[in-house]
């Protein structure tokens, strides 16, 4: 499996909100690094993250650039996420409807064609400006 491929593919499905497509792409026990969170292990914990986020936030990724090692084990991907803030996620401002636009970052281990882990960032303290004004 060609890793740009599998993370262009990643992407497209989580841009389609399609949870099970993006989990086509992980390993059973994927290491999920939620930004400023913990570690969630397994596509369980990844599917409930996702239903979380479906719930409180409307998301689409545009201008995505994918980079990979050569050996195709890491990958890295660049992209701008737009959004709508829906529901009120515990311990963040209210949510109003308030649109934002963040830059963000994916990286990426790829073992035998899937995705092994998956660490997500953004600036925390941008959205909050973003949501809070």
């Amino acid at each position: 499996m060609d890793t740009h491929a599998l993370i262009t593919r990643y992407y497209a499905a989580f841009n389609a909100s399609d949870t099970e497509a993006m989990i086509a792409c992980l390993s059973p026990d994927v290491a999920h690094h939620v930004n400023e969170g913990g570690v969630r292990i397994g596509t369980d914990a990844f599917r409930a993250f996702c239903a979380h986020m479906t719930r409180c936030y409307r998301e689409t990724l545009t201008d995505i650039v994918v980079m990979t090692s050569r050996d195709g084990t890491r990958a890295a991907a660049e992209f701008t996420v737009n959004g709508t803030y829906l529901v009120t996620d515990e311990g963040l401002p209210e949510a109003k409807g308030q649109t934002y636009t963040l830059p963000a970052g994916g990286f990426f281990s790829v073992e035998d064609g899937k995705i092994t882990r998956v660490v997500t960032y953004y600036n925390l303290a941008d959205w909050m400006a973003q949501v809070s004004a």
